[in-house]
């Protein structure tokens, strides 16, 4: 038994009743847990693979009346050379999971592939066909990105085409009113003639209604699309039957406007909407489109898609390096702001890693390629918005099961109000008929449907572009709960990078020939305090020699010789153990030592030269990032490996009282769940590596990095830029994003809540209840939007 989990893109979807309705069937197979999102049209579905199949999946979907969104995909095929090499190619993707169709033509050498992306990748299909010893090649990359514009550009045109026949309908109207100063042609008011003009707008620009509608019925639910078809049926089919008897007063424009207010709604809607996802479409933006790599000797340029692991890849000045990988020869300095917020360019050399999007600035380098595609840190970066974007929020569960009974409600009352009217109140079947409408219209529940995710989408999208990654919609709204923040110490609150701080020379010797014995000794060992000295030595441009002997000494340092001079780097201990007399030297160190730092004794022949102090920097920016903090009311505790002295000075320096010393990674997990049967509501923050399970049980886990695997996938939220100054934006953004939903979902409840009674009551006409559906949707994905604009807690340099 093995469980699985997929992200199913689903057409015909319109309004919350229709996520609320699919969620519900998923919902009810064994083994099955989906959410469903409206605004990006998907639902993310887990599954045990041992009672379901993506087909069982896919067919439940088809039921209700929608359907799982096929991708297209055309792509070239070097090395075929006969019918047979096309037929297999041809026979294996059409066998696969997840392809619906597959067609290679031999002639043109290009294979196009209907499949679904919740089951297999483009990356996925390309390997099926190296596979098999062919070689795939993309053509028209950026086809996909035009398919939104596609379908916006779709939306516009029947909404013109549908105006274009609605505005003399709607003059018609307005004459009924004012007879006597309208000067219309006569034509113009023929019944027929309206007929002929109503018509298009009914089956052609409505034609998506009566589809939806369809679906949606057929899958034993309800929906908008119900609700609008049924409304504007009943008004168009009247009015025929009233042009047959010879009456005047018709209400084609009823119908007519009502479809086209509610088209117009849904083109701004459309606009808006995409704008929601303007965070992925930069993020998409940083990749580069094509890289320079070495094939057979050769220097080719190719599209990103086709750069494999183990490529030689060319990166030339002021270039976007392509894809992560590790420097084989050259030297520059590399932008990686946009990953991780620093400005200063980072120096790269042979042996170091680079990572994709981040551009080299003035030198040539040939790296290899270890991480390519879906692989990358900017795309498993992606990735980690994408998900947010289509999870939901805890507040969403409420709307849902509120939108599951809605439609079916609406329709009842839009009945009673029928009913009421002509029965009981008894006026004629045409007001009856009006105010049974302007029901069915008013109360269609997009704007409850779009309430939650749109908010979550632009809030998840800000917190991307601030280098804030949220995992998903429950994270963000939980953050704004916590009280108490708890600090790892080593990589979070400092740079997790000891380096040299004080020097003193005892004897003759000055301090560089002092620097250079010491840091020649440490350029063979691999111990952390050792590269310190020896970056030190670098920075400063002094001699390494390389040592006559060397031994490492666990625990204590190393011993050896040096140009024929016996040298020992390290403890006290070493230094004691060795007879080295420390009288002057220790005294210094203990005063070095109650600041936190570590000290490394050099002793040459057997005599002490000098001590160099050494210590983890804290960052600039987390002694005021922790007072904000506390100055906003949380509680904020420190946790280290460290022992009491130095844990307690590095506290008193940044400003930390509450301080757990000497503490084992496996225990801080123990820590963070003290604190939770305190009632608090923690968040951890930490490297997201030796932090996991402190991560993992705090209510909220932060990691700091650079957006590595581990990071992203131990944490509720990746801070990318390792500023601790992003905890209180992270804050702040869930605050206003938690705040966002519940004005939209207040007006969205306060709309129809309101709506319904008045229409019912005979107060509304028709097209003002459709005017009034398609703008209220439109009215909360632009409040939706207005998260965009607010601003965090400036992170400033200091």
């Amino acid at each position: 038994m093995s469980s699985r989990t997929i992200t199913v893109p689903i057409d015909g979807m319109t309004c919350a009743a229709c996520s609320s309705r699919i969620e519900k069937v998923l919902n009810k197979q064994e083994g099955v847990d989906a959410e469903v999102n409206l605004t990006t049209e998907q639902a993310k579905v887990t599954y045990d693979d041992s009672h379901s199949s993506f087909e069982d999946i896919k067919a439940k979907i088809e039921k209700t009346g929608y359907r799982v969104r096929n991708e297209s995909l055309q792509f070239q095929i070097e090395g075929m050379t006969c019918a047979a090499c096309s037929s297999r190619i041809e026979k294996v993707l059409s066998k696969t999971d997840g392809v619906e169709e597959a067609n290679v033509n031999l002639t043109t050498e290009q294979a196009s592939v209907k499949y679904t992306e919740a089951f297999i990748s483009e990356e996925e299909i390309f390997k099926k066909v190296k596979k098999l010893g062919y070689e795939p090649r993309v053509i028209n990359a950026d086809a996909r990105e035009n398919k939104k514009e596609s379908a916006y550009k779709k939306q516009r045109f029947l909404f013109l085409f549908s105006l274009i026949f609605s505005v003399p309908l709607f003059i018609t109207m307005i004459d009924h009113f004012y007879p006597d100063e309208m000067l219309l042609p006569h034509w113009l008011m023929n019944g027929y003639v309206q007929w002929a003009l109503a018509t298009p707008v009914q089956f052609y620009a409505g034609l998506q209604f009566y589809k939806g509608a369809y679906k949606s019925l057929r899958g034993s639910s309800a929906n908008m699309d119900v609700l609008v078809a049924m409304g504007t049926t009943a008004a168009y089919v009247y009015s025929i039957y009233l042009v047959m008897i010879g009456e005047v007063n018709l209400f084609f424009e009823t119908s007519a406007i009502i479809i086209t207010l509610v088209l117009l709604g849904k083109l701004l809607e459309a606009r808006a909407k995409g704008k929601t996802s303007e965070a992925i479409q930069k993020l998409m933006g940083l990749q580069a489109k094509k890289a320079l790599v070495i094939r057979s000797e050769e220097e080719i340029l190719i599209p990103i898609e086709e750069v494999v692991k183990g490529d030689q890849v060319i990166v030339r000045p002021g270039e976007k390096i392509p894809v992560d990988g590790i420097v084989q020869s050259g030297h520059s300095s590399v932008d990686e702001s946009m990953l991780t917020g620093e400005s200063v360019p980072v120096d790269k050399e042979a042996g170091k890693e680079v990572v994709g999007a981040t551009i080299n600035k003035n030198g040539t380098l040939t790296i290899q390629a270890t991480k390519v595609g879906s692989d990358t840190a900017l795309s498993q970066i992606i990735k980690v918005v994408e998900e947010a974007q289509g999870s939901k929020a805890p507040i969403q569960r409420m709307v849902d099961v509120i939108s599951n009974y809605f439609v079916p409600a609406a329709f009842s009352v839009a009945v009673l109000s029928f009913l009421g009217w002509y029965f009981v109140a008894g006026a004629s079947f045409e007001t009856a008929l009006i105010n049974f409408t302007a029901v069915l219209v008013i109360a269609c529940p997009c704007a409850l449907g779009l309430a939650t995710p749109t908010s979550i989408m632009v809030g998840t999208g800000k917190g991307a572009e601030n280098g804030i990654l949220f995992k998903g919609g429950q994270h963000l709204e939980r953050t704004h709960k916590i009280n108490t923040i708890v600090l790892d110490k080593t990589g979070t609150i400092t740079k997790g990078k000891p380096e040299v701080t004080n020097i003193k020379i005892f004897g003759k010797i000055n301090e560089q020939e002092f620097i250079e014995i010491a840091a020649s000794m440490e350029t063979a060992s691999e111990h952390p305090l050792g590269e310190a000295v020896v970056h030190y030595a670098k920075e400063n441009n002094y001699q390494l020699f390389k040592p006559d002997s060397f031994q490492a000494v666990p625990g204590h340092g190393i011993e050896g010789a040096l140009s024929g001079r016996a040298v020992l780097v390290g403890s006290r201990k070493l230094m004691k153990e060795n007879g080295v007399n420390l009288s002057g030297a220790e005294s210094q160190a203990e005063t070095w030592e109650a600041d936190g730092k570590t000290v490394i004794f050099t002793a040459v022949d057997a005599r002490i030269a000098g001590i160099i102090a050494v210590a983890d920097q804290i960052k600039s920016s987390s002694k005021e990032a922790i007072h904000e903090l506390q100055k906003a009311g949380y509680e904020v505790a420190m946790i280290t490996g460290d022992n009491e002295r130095t844990a307690n000075a590095i506290a008193r320096e940044i400003g930390i009282d509450i301080v757990f010393s000497e503490i084992l990674p496996e225990e801080k997990a123990g820590i963070v769940e003290s604190l939770q049967k305190q009632k608090k509501r923690v968040m951890m923050v930490g490297d997201g590596i030796n932090d996991a399970p402190a991560l993992a049980t705090a209510d909220i886990g932060a990691a700091i990095g650079t957006g590595t695997d581990v990071a992203i996938e131990a944490a509720d939220i990746t801070l990318m830029k390792g500023d601790l100054r992003a905890i209180l934006q992270a804050v702040q953004l869930s605050q206003k994003t938690i705040r966002n939903i519940k004005q939209n979902l207040f007006w969205a409840f306060v709309y129809n809540s309101i709506g319904i009674p008045i229409a019912a009551l005979g107060f509304l006409a028709p097209w003002v209840a459709g005017a009034a559906m398609a703008f209220s949707s439109v009215s909360v994905v632009s409040n939706s939007l207005r998260l965009k604009k607010v601003k965090l807690a400036s992170l400033k340099e200091v």
